[in-house]
């Protein structure tokens, strides 16, 4: 793979990124935090936007900012207590109707939202909408998926 990039270069999204993440902010309530990330093992540029959910009091998205890509994740809840096989299932059926993520098992089996988008697509209303997207799937979905994951604490 070549370090070649058109136009705009990297430095441009990532300028553009911290400018369309601090404008969405800018009158929200939605927004509590946007923050720059430690960069990962490849040393991509990261932001941490947290929203404030109903459902989900908080809703927490990570951006890296690839060569070519625009990866994003979305805390959804942690490792199920009881019924994972249950719960892995319904965020698998509910993958079907998503656009743009999709349900992942992460880290100690946390189940996350994830998703890529490509620089040539990346625009201010494109960010905008996986904002929105990933906040109205995680608030659509987390009420289900936390009763089943932990039914005793519910009873």
């Amino acid at each position: 793979m070549t370090d070649y990039h058109l136009p705009p270069s990297l430095q441009e999204f990532e300028t553009s990124i911290t400018a369309w993440l601090h404008g969405f902010a800018k009158g929200s309530n939605l927004f509590e935090a946007i923050d720059r990330g430690e960069p990962g093992d490849s040393n991509e540029p990261r932001w941490y936007v947290r929203l404030r959910g109903e459902e989900k009091e908080h809703i927490t998205v990570w951006l890296t900012l690839g060569q070519r890509t625009l990866r994003y994740e979305a805390y959804v809840l942690p490792a199920p207590q009881e019924n994972a096989a249950a719960v892995y299932e319904m965020a698998l059926r509910r993958n079907d109707r998503l656009v743009g993520a999709h349900f992942a098992i992460g880290v100690e089996d946390a189940l996350f939202l994830r998703g890529e988008l490509p620089l040539t697509a990346l625009n201010e209303a494109e960010l905008d909408r996986v904002l929105g997207s990933l906040y109205q799937y995680v608030e659509s979905t987390f009420p289900a998926l936390i009763r089943l994951a932990f039914a005793s604490k519910f009873t």
